[in-house]
């Protein structure tokens, strides 16, 4: 799949609206919950983004209200950085939000303590389910139970910047095994330089990024940390996997890391000296503006030593979740279903959360030629995609910068590769303990 800069268009509002025929209502014999359409209640709503998000979420909101007359909807809105430490302050005294915007990265930390709603009794009653992937659903399960519900995904893809491919006379990586893409970075980077590109290597170092070695251990069945927060690889594996990449990196053949600090906050791909890159499909709009006009870049699926495995998953980008003492867990579900499903909803955001995780609300949305292109590279995967993995242990965040780090350090020929071994199992033993 290929996307040229400059075509990205803002999505477009579709003619007409669908009306949303809101929660299927239950008989109080069933025992399932129901929501009273004559009982006047108000419930809260927090989201980190921007004024852009902000904006279509005041729209949002109204057409709910519209629907859902008896619903008074109270928003808050914060920076990301913002937004987690007010979370984590409400948590502590109880008082989290009704409706809260959840990251993979935080909800077996909220979970665990208690503080968001079981939210199994809503599934496909209130909070509609079919619409979405079931292993998608996966992602909001902690310790067997479903404490919230995606409404984006994106998944692990490869980038090829394929301007820079046709300049210095390179195919893009054809496919195959990890050994193979070390191969075809050394070669690109050698091939570069003959042509006078001496700003131009094939690769990033992809050993820096901890989600490879996730999908290396994906494809071999094993998950990076269990259900119950233990890590699934040791010592010998971790060397094993930062080794494959060392001929490479020693010869110089990946990106330097001097360049690649000189060229932050972008990164190597989008400054246009790295010919590929490892990274989520949803970075292609970013990829392509930071580009500029003049250059294509394609979007295809990541090396796969193992023939046949399931190594990739679709990834919830953003979910929602309902606090443990919400008073009014039946509103705040009809919220979530509105936000995640109705085709409204499509409409009003397209791809600003990522890319919508319902079908109902996929459909609806106008995408642009880079999100069909996204959709279609997902469908592209559907043999390799698996569940997702068990929610990330407490504490993932600073191993997975403890991990970029020392990548850095090796490529920057500081440590040594069993160094950075003793140095992160350090790092991660501690971790680990507390989460046991």
């Amino acid at each position: 799949m290929k996307f040229r800069s400059g075509t990205i268009t803002a999505g477009v509002a579709l003619a007409t609206l669908v009306a949303l025929t809101g929660c299927a209502s239950q008989t109080p014999a069933t025992g399932q919950p129901t929501l009273d359409p004559d009982e006047e209640v108000s419930i809260s709503f927090a989201f980190w983004g921007n004024d852009v998000r902000a904006e279509l979420y005041d729209e949002a909101i109204a057409e709910f209200e519209d629907q859902h007359p008896n619903i008074d909807v109270s928003v808050l809105f914060l920076s990301p950085n913002d937004y987690w430490e007010k979370r984590q302050i409400e948590a502590s005294g109880g008082g989290l939000p009704d409706v809260l915007t959840m990251d993979v990265a935080y909800i077996r930390q909220y979970s665990q303590s208690g503080s968001l709603l079981d939210l199994e009794p809503y599934l496909g009653t209130i909070i509609q389910t079919d619409p979405i992937e079931p292993s998608v659903l996966g992602a909001g399960v902690v310790d067997g139970v479903t404490t919230a519900v995606p409404l984006s995904t994106n998944a692990w893809s490869m980038f090829m910047n394929t301007t820079i491919l046709d300049e210095i006379g390179v195919e893009p990586f054809a496919g195959g095994s990890w050994d193979d893409y070390y191969d075809w970075v050394a070669d690109t980077s050698d091939a570069a330089k003959a042509a006078g590109m001496t700003d131009v290597w094939g690769g990033v170092d992809p050993t820096s990024r901890f989600v490879n070695f996730e999908m290396q251990l994906r494809a071999e069945g094993k998950e990076l940390f269990d259900d119950d927060g233990e890590p699934g690889f040791d010592e010998k594996r971790l060397k094993q996997y930062w080794e494959e990449a060392a001929g490479v990196r020693e010869a110089g053949q990946f990106v330097p890391q001097q360049r690649t600090a000189e060229v932050q906050p972008m990164t190597a791909f989008d400054s246009a000296i790295s010919a590929s890159d490892t990274q989520t499909d949803n970075f292609a709009a970013g990829f392509l503006a930071n580009l500029g006009d003049g250059y294509e870049i394609a979007l295809q699926a990541p090396p796969l030593s193992v023939d046949g495995a399931k190594d990739l998953y679709l990834k919830a980008s953003q979910l929602y979740s309902i606090a443990a003492n919400s008073d009014h867990p039946e509103a705040a579900a009809t919220l979530i279903d509105f936000l995640i499903n109705s085709p409204e909803s499509g409409e009003i955001f397209g791809t600003n959360r990522g890319l919508p995780a319902s079908a109902t609300a996929r459909e609806a949305a106008d995408l642009d030629p880079v999100s069909q292109d996204i959709v279609a590279y997902e469908e592209s995967i559907s043999d390799r995609l698996g569940d997702a993995p068990p929610a990330p242990i407490v504490g993932y965040g600073s191993l997975h910068e403890k991990f970029r780090e020392l990548t850095e350090e090796l490529n920057f020929g500081t440590i040594t590769v069993d160094e950075a071994v003793d140095r992160f199992f350090s790092e991660m033993d501690e971790v680990v303990s507390q989460n046991q």
